[in-house]
């Protein structure tokens, strides 16, 4: 980072006397000083018309301009409604484009998601509805929302009467590989006492009344 201070004393001319401890090297420092800090406060103001860096008020202000309101919303959650909103607007209902939504949201590869639609169920089908299927629930889970909340989003991102009938979260629990015998996995195991260690469990979710966000 650039020596603001230091380089304004090197380009005085030489008939000044250009000793940190002269009185114009302390005069450029009471300058610097109040530049410094107002390039810093530019710099912040920069940095936070990404919506990745914003917080707060100025996480508020990206979601006015594209509509999207926080509601009760933390930030962490409402960067990903804010991300949802911005590739909704976009939205042509598709399946791709849910996809693509969804994975924007939540920041994660458009591989890791995969939509079924509902009429093609074996048991129940069901028109005018789809499934969220590999969903990985460790995505969810960092970012604070809860599987309902996500469903929600899910549901506004398809077209107008389409319904998310049910949503698959696999985790990273698996059971033993060789039948009949123990096998010990730190990261895809059973959990140590204090549940630092182990998989992660998967769940289905079907909707069910939430706690809504401010999504319309």
């Amino acid at each position: 980072m650039l020596d603001l201070h230091r380089y304004l004393i090197d380009k005085l001319t030489d008939n000044y006397n250009k000793n940190p401890k002269s009185n114009i090297s302390k005069l450029f420092k009471i300058i610097t000083d109040e530049l410094m800090e107002i390039q810093g406060t530019f710099q912040k103001i920069n940095d936070w018309r990404d919506v990745d860096n914003a917080e707060g008020f100025g996480l508020d202000r990206i979601g006015f301009n594209v509509r999207q309101f926080r509601g009760m919303a933390p930030d962490e959650i409402y960067r990903v409604l804010i991300k949802s909103r911005i590739a909704r607007n976009r939205s042509d209902g598709s399946i791709n484009t849910i996809i693509r939504v969804l994975s924007m949201a939540l920041d994660t590869d458009p591989s890791d998601l995969k939509i079924v639609e509902g009429y093609t169920d074996p048991t129940e089908p069901e028109p005018a509805a789809i499934k969220v299927m590999e969903l990985p629930i460790k995505r969810i889970l960092d970012i604070g929302m809860t599987a309902e909340q996500f469903a929600q989003m899910a549901a506004r991102t398809a077209a107008a009467g389409i319904g998310v009938k049910e949503i698959q979260m696999y985790g990273s629990f698996q059971l033993s590989s060789i039948p009949a015998e123990l096998e010990n996995d730190l990261d895809t195991g059973l959990s140590d006492i204090s549940m630092q260690q182990g998989g992660e469990l998967g769940m289905i979710y079907q909707p069910v009344d939430d706690i809504e966000f401010p999504l319309d």
